[in-house]
């Protein structure tokens, strides 16, 4: 017989999906990870794994403890799943800025969610420090702290950068993703460029946030914003992300990654998140700077369930001055 063992075994091993109207558009192979196959519906399944792995290895997680975490959602979905399979409480702090379908699922796994103002994280009441405070008054409890938590990374090191050599026959010419806590770009880009020092590795980063500047002038200054994303983009690099080796950074415009949203759904089937149309745009743009031929890969984070309320509602986007593109079909 073949089969997974429990819900930790269903976390990772996702196909690799050509997308094919971008494909065809550019010449290129344009694979993306399905993330949003995992048991939790995103890529941060398996940070949220190895997270609870990594506390239970070391003794700070036992037996009926508690998992406190600052997320922007996906993550604490992860960590909810995982803990319910586990036999562990779980609460969550979130930003206000949120989409209400992430704190709905939240509370509908169990989890006790806390939302919180949106403040800087420079601020003492930023949701993740408030997550690492409150861990720090209870018995048998830990901060996972994504963000600074290298076993986040080394998911990826250990789970998505080999599967991803290994689906295209170490082909890939180029991986590019969006960086939020940091740990898949890291941890997928020390396994290919471990495994060849040909696989360029790009930031695909969307406006406010310090990143593509950190990339591409050494300083972790903020670009005009903000964006309409959850969970990417950051104002400082974290522990996961410092020292991985990035070649190149592209920025995504909200505009551009709304479009992308919008022409997959109607063009492909496909209806996913905001990371992942930043994640895509990126990868077009990169397609079209190196010319046909090429393989590259990202991760297709989430689908577009959690964002019909921002994303996905015409009213929001026009508020923001943010356009829904015409129809192919309208008339």
């Amino acid at each position: 017989m073949t089969y997974l063992q429990g819900l930790s075994g269903s976390i990772g091993n996702t196909p690799l999906i050509k997308i094919e109207s971008l494909s065809k558009a550019t010449g290129c192979e344009i694979l993306g990870k399905a993330e949003f196959m995992n048991p939790g519906g995103s890529v941060k399944d398996r940070a949220a794994l190895w997270m609870v792995e990594a506390a239970e290895r070391s003794g700070e997680l036992k037996a009926g403890g508690t998992v406190v975490e600052g997320t922007a959602g996906n993550t604490g979905i992860g960590l909810a799943h995982v803990c319910n399979s586990r036999g562990y409480a779980c609460v969550i702090y979130m930003p206000d800025n949120q989409s209400k379908e992430k704190v709905d699922l939240l509370r509908t796994l169990g989890a006790d969610v806390r939302v919180v103002p949106t403040v800087p994280y420079a601020n003492d009441e930023n949701f993740q420090k408030q997550a690492g405070r409150y861990a720090a008054t209870l018995d048998n409890a830990i901060w996972a702290n994504q963000f600074d938590n290298t076993a986040n990374r080394q998911a990826h090191f250990e789970s998505t950068g080999p599967e991803i050599w290994q689906q295209t026959e170490g082909k890939v010419d180029v991986f590019t993703c969006a960086v939020g806590t940091g740990g898949t770009l890291a941890g997928v880009s020390r396994y290919l460029k471990q495994s060849s020092n040909d696989v360029r590795v790009v930031l695909a980063d969307p406006m406010g946030s310090a990143l593509h500047n950190w990339v591409t002038t050494g300083e972790a200054t903020m670009t005009p914003g903000p964006s309409i994303t959850e969970g990417i983009g950051n104002s400082r690099v974290t522990e996961n992300l410092a020292g991985t080796e990035i070649d190149e950074s592209v920025q995504v415009t909200d505009q551009e990654m709304v479009d992308m949203c919008y022409n997959l759904l109607r063009q492909d089937g496909w209806f996913f998140g905001s990371s992942s149309g930043i994640n895509l745009t990126a990868a077009v743009k990169i397609a079209r700077q190196m010319g046909p031929g090429h393989t590259i890969v990202t991760i297709l984070c989430d689908d577009g369930g959690k964002y019909q309320s921002r994303l996905y509602n015409p009213e929001f986007l026009a508020e923001k001055a943010l356009q829904v593109p015409p129809s192919p079909n309208a008339t």
